[in-house]
């Protein structure tokens, strides 16, 4: 019997072969690149590159492989009527600073590989294919059609599923490797946007002077970099040792420089997934609280003041009126994940905001947008992704919870989260791992990794999902 069989037995069998894929996958540098971009390659060669690496992958393994646009692609087999979806992707964020090894290097050390993506989501998106191709070599008849979509912009646009989904079939259900293991049946809204500051015609009058100030390059991830110029015509060695003064009592590390009359201040913070606030330090809302009491004037004095005021120690939207929470998927949260500030052009914020699914979003969005008006801020290109929830006796979950409860011994409770998955896109969809309870969670941090057990753990769940879903 099928149901009998021994899943990680089957895995080890491929240990070999599926760990070096991983390594190989994960040392492709598919960063978003549009500075680049061409027809055959929209969001870089990198990004392609990696697209390619699974497409080619899959055709020599037997699959059906597809490319959708270069912007997405899919691997199926088996037959019937019916579609399970498996939405991955391959694109990754920024490296970040600080790495102990290559980040691109998928360097195995402590029974870890760590690169950029290892966790989010090269590794669990091999753990799914390696799953499909067990599954498909043992051979046995299937009901229904297995699709893996391999996805190329989940961390910035998501213009690849709205391109796939554009051009292919909506599976009938479906799940995504890039959460959380037991099952995560319900996701909060994703509303990016960005506050920016009118102009004005204040100067600054106290001798110091705010040239530029930037920190953070996703809306997702919080800042662990700012750096900030400034000239000033009189003594800065008071400045100075305030500076120092500061970063000592937040226990930051930072350095400044002094060069033909201006003042470069760096901080480093502790970088995290914008979800969560909380897990990092925003080294950009650090460096904004300094220079609001650094006895600035002028434009600049209400662009750091602004976002000492609303942002300083408050990841829940409670100094801007839109603190709210729920029994499903508990608090809004609000990461600035981009802070820029520059004599000619002024302040700008971009923002990544997790709300429950009980949100009244419009209600939210004005109640934002008045209280910034006040401060002299407007909101500019708000895009929104709505909350996600799939109902806890729907088939796809009493599957997927099956499944994990016998091959863990664990019971698979029902999660909610503040991040987004591929999940969302989908009619019926949920997320279903890779992160095992207990486990760090290391996505968009400095030495991501993922480890080794657990991605074999981890193929052996998909392998036996992907059976009881589809035979």
């Amino acid at each position: 019997m099928l149901s009998q069989i021994d899943w990680m037995k089957e895995v080890l069998a491929r240990k070999e072969a599926l760990i070096k894929d991983t390594q190989n996958l994960l040392r492709i540098k598919s960063v978003l690149d549009e500075e680049h971009s061409a027809p055959e390659a929209p969001l870089g060669e990198g990004v392609k590159e990696a697209l390619q690496f699974m497409l080619d992958l899959g055709e020599k393994d037997g699959f059906t492989a597809k490319n959708v646009g270069n912007l997405a692609g899919h691997l199926e087999f088996g037959q019937g009527e019916e579609l399970l979806g498996i939405l991955c992707h391959v694109d990754v964020v920024p490296e970040g600073d600080g790495w102990t090894s290559d980040p691109y290097g998928a360097e195995i050390r402590d029974g870890k590989i760590f690169a950029r993506g290892a966790i989010d989501d090269k590794g669990p998106t091999m753990a799914a294919y390696y799953a499909m191709k067990i599954v498909k070599e043992l051979g046995y008849p299937l009901n229904r059609r297995v699709r893996m979509i391999i996805g190329t912009d989940e961390e910035s646009n998501w213009r690849c599923v709205d391109h796939y989904f554009e051009n292919e079939e909506m599976p009938t259900f479906g799940f995504a490797p890039d959460a959380d293991f037991p099952i995560i049946y319900a996701e909060k809204g994703i509303a990016d946007f960005d506050m920016v500051q009118k102009p004005s015609t204040a100067n600054s009058e106290s001798g110091i002077e705010v040239v530029s100030f930037e920190s953070g390059r996703r809306y997702n991830m919080v800042p662990d970099f700012a750096t900030a110029t400034l000239v000033a015509s009189g003594d800065m060695s008071p400045f100075v040792k305030s500076f120092k003064a500061f970063l000592a009592e937040k226990g930051l590390k930072g350095k400044h420089d002094m060069n033909e009359g201006k003042l470069v201040l760096e901080v480093e913070g502790i970088s995290a997934h914008g979800m969560e606030p909380d897990n990092g330090k925003n080294a950009g809302i650090f460096l904004a609280c300094f220079l609001a009491d650094a006895g600035i004037d002028g434009n600049a004095a209400r662009y750091f003041g602004f976002v000492k005021k609303y942002l300083y120690q408050d990841s829940r939207g409670r100094a801007l009126g839109i603190a709210y929470s729920d029994e499903i998927t508990g608090d809004l949260t609000l990461n600035a994940g981009k802070l820029s500030y520059s004599k000619e052009s002024g302040g700008a914020l971009g923002f990544t905001m997790r709300y429950p699914v009980t949100t009244d979003i419009e209600k939210t969005k004005e109640t934002l947008k008045a209280t910034i008006a006040k401060e002299g801020f407007v909101i500019e290109g708000f895009s929104n992704s709505k909350p996600h929830h799939v109902d806890e006796k729907d088939f796809l979950v009493q599957t997927l919870k099956k499944v994990y409860e016998e091959q863990t011994g664990d019971k698979a409770e029902l999660l909610s989260i503040g991040g987004g998955t591929y999940a969302r896109s989908l009619k019926s969809g949920v997320a279903f791992g890779p992160l095992f309870p207990g486990r760090e969670d290391v996505a968009h941090q400095k030495d991501e990794y993922m480890m080794i057990d657990d991605l074999l753990k981890a193929t052996a769940i998909y392998a036996q999902a992907i059976y009881e879903l589809v035979k």
